[in-house]
């Protein structure tokens, strides 16, 4: 396992990367199919990672707890090397009631990953609709609790939200996600 920690190039304001992939629940969702949030959080994630797999209580959490915002996985990594994040295990966990997320997508080809810049799992990207268009507005760890085991102190990214769903500045700075290094393919 190696550890990473996230850095995109994706800067504050600028366009969430279109995407259309197959979701766990049968369905494909494309960036667009979100637009009715006010907010849309992507998180590049899997099923095998143990830092990922710390952070979907949290996950259920905000995707449960704000209305106006989507919370969207997305699961990047190589399944022939990793089965656990194959797409019939991420239907199991949904089917199963593990995950609850607004949508859990396979990415099968990286080439979403690859656009946002996702290096780990967890990766979080927080967007802001502006008028039918989603802008990253944080792109920032889910709370304080680094390590897998570690119970956090501080939810930073439900402040993130909060703030972002009142139209009020995001009162925290931006603190690199760290996990599990997106397993790539072999190119």
């Amino acid at each position: 396992m190696v550890v990473l920690e996230s850095d995109s190039e994706l800067s504050q304001g600028d366009e969430a990367p279109a995407f259309e992939l197959p979701a766990a629940d049968g369905n494909t969702y494309a960036l667009a199919d979100f637009v009715e949030h006010e907010a849309l959080l992507i998180v590049f994630t899997c099923n095998h990672c143990p830092y990922a797999e710390a952070k979907v209580d949290e996950l259920n959490h905000l995707a449960s707890a704000y209305d106006d915002l989507a919370v969207v996985g997305i699961n990047p990594n190589d399944a022939g090397e990793y089965p656990d994040d194959s797409y019939e295990r991420m239907q199991e966990r949904v089917e199963a009631g593990e995950i609850q997320f607004t949508a859990y997508l396979r990415d099968e080809s990286q080439a979403v990953a690859r656009e946002y810049g996702a290096v780990c799992t967890p990766d979080p990207f927080l967007f802001e609709n502006d008028g039918g268009t989603f802008r990253l507005a944080f792109h920032s760890r889910l709370d304080d609790a680094m390590n897998p085991d570690a119970e956090p102190e501080r939810y930073e990214m439900r402040e993130a939200v909060e703030a972002l769903l009142a139209g009020e500045e995001i009162p925290i700075e931006a603190t690199p996600s760290q996990g599990c290094s997106i397993k790539w393919t072999e190119e």
